[in-house]
């Protein structure tokens, strides 16, 4: 509950660390639950803010990364984003509906996609693996990872303009 602030969201921390002691670690001695429990409940935590950060990122209107500075080859529109972990933001309703809407047509808008866009786009934000480890993934260099990324991002962009959804 203190780690994130919300008490459904601690229940269902907790709920997914139980279930992934006992699908992993049902044959150990029962002396040693108690700390692989603890161990599992903070890789949860850890994963939960993951996912919200992410979720985050993708809600903040992708329509404004079409802009890029043309002298930063390497530039990286979607890491200049600051994220609020306040899981408390989530609590109105209306914005919460809002929020579901608006990762809706994102989702719609990653299916249109060509598929190493996409690829490239979850590996690198969804997933957050750096350049290096999305290439290594890929099978390609990180010059291809970064076009492709960059390509993703300015498609996804235009989409999402194109459905109304502006910065």
């Amino acid at each position: 509950m203190f780690a994130v602030r919300d008490e459904e969201v601690a229940l269902d921390v907790v709920q997914d660390a139980m279930l992934k002691l006992t699908e992993n670690y049902a044959a150990k001695p029962v002396a040693e639950l108690p700390m692989l429990f603890q161990r599992i409940l903070q890789n949860t935590i850890h994963d939960h803010f993951r996912r919200q950060k992410v979720r985050s990122t993708w809600t903040t209107l992708l329509s404004a990364f079409g802009q890029k500075d043309e002298k930063d080859e390497d530039f990286d529109p979607l890491e200049t984003l600051t994220v609020n972990s306040d899981s408390n933001d989530l609590a109105d309703p209306a914005r919460r509906h809002q929020q579901a809407e608006v990762v809706a047509l994102i989702e719609q808008a990653l299916a249109r996609l060509p598929a190493r866009q996409r690829e490239a786009f979850l590996l690198r934000y969804w997933e957050e693996l750096d350049v290096a480890e999305a290439a290594s993934v890929m099978g390609c260099s990180e010059g291809s990872v970064k076009t492709h990324c960059s390509r993703a991002v300015h498609a996804l962009a235009k989409m999402l303009e194109a459905k109304g959804i502006t910065l």
